[in-house]
């Protein structure tokens, strides 16, 4: 078997379409054995990749585009979409059945500020006609920094990635209130990246062909099917499994992953225009310069 390293910039079970891949046995099928790590301050994605260390990543198209607008060039391409939505939940503190986003107005919203989750998120308050300037947004830090911040009694509403806020609900602690996936659409949210040069590779077409078969699996795979799986190595500590079920089920029903791992030009115009009214960016990008 030879050895692929597989990196997460975040570890989600948002992006089971990429974890299955080596929990069920697609890759070794293959002839690859995975080594799956997470990002830390200290290992990045991007260097990890340029320095060899790393094959492929989960990340997102939208890392490059902040690099594109300062003219910074890199050998670091997205090749295959994992999820087709957002994938971030809004928690309250109260269960609420009539949530509007207008609610959201004076109040305290914990928001993961990390670039795409922010820009994403005021995207979708624009959309619902509501004013980022209308909220106390407040940024507690990470994502560890932020689920404990809630749980600490600060913020009215959490705005976390699957499976977090659920386990936030089983728990009594929050109430999940809102998806920004539903809000926003289909958009070029996650995606996998290499060195331009490993895609010409041989382990890059076996990896593609159990990636491919991995897709499918988990749009047909009954959710507590997927979520037994990854349990049983350990992928997500102190998530309960009717948690990670309900997180996996509401993503399919969302219509996070496509069958078609292509990253669609629709899908990349809509990243460029959430991008362009968050101000993170300047200018717009065509989809041949990112993929």
């Amino acid at each position: 078997m030879e050895i692929i390293n597989l990196m997460a910039l975040r570890h989600s079970a948002f992006y089971s379409p990429y974890l299955m891949t080596f929990v069920e046995s697609f890759l070794k099928d293959e002839g690859l054995t995975a080594n799956y790590k997470v990002a830390t301050p200290d290992c990045q994605v991007d260097q990890s990749i340029i320095d060899g260390s790393c094959h492929v990543a989960q990340s997102a198209v939208a890392t490059r585009l902040e690099d594109l607008d300062a003219g910074i060039n890199s050998d670091i391409v997205h090749f295959s979409q994992i999820n087709e939505r957002d994938g971030f939940y809004l928690a309250a503190r109260e269960k609420d059945d009539n949530f509007n986003w207008k609610k959201l107005i004076a109040k305290d919203v914990l928001v993961d500020h990390f670039f795409q989750p922010h820009a994403m998120f005021s995207y979708a308050l624009k959309k619902q006609g509501v004013a980022e300037a209308e909220l106390n947004i407040i940024d507690a830090g990470d994502v560890d920094q932020i689920e404990k911040a809630f749980r600490d009694g600060q913020g009215d509403y959490v705005h976390m990635q699957g499976p977090y806020p659920q386990q936030l609900e089983k728990e009594g602690v929050g109430h999940v209130v809102a998806s920004v996936g539903e809000v926003i659409g289909p958009v070029a949210f996650s995606s996998l990246c290499c060195h331009r040069n490993w895609l010409e590779t041989d382990m890059s077409k076996a990896f593609l062909k159990a990636y491919q078969k991995s897709m499918d699996y988990v749009i047909s795979a009954p959710a507590e099917e997927l979520a037994r799986k990854q349990m049983e190595v350990n992928l997500f500590p102190g998530i309960d499994v009717d948690v990670l079920t309900e997180t996996i089920s509401s993503y399919q029903k969302l219509g996070c992953w496509n069958q078609n791992t292509e990253i669609s030009k629709q899908s990349f115009d809509t990243l460029i225009d959430v991008f362009l009214s968050s101000g993170y960016i300047k200018n717009r990008f065509t989809q041949d310069q990112v993929v």
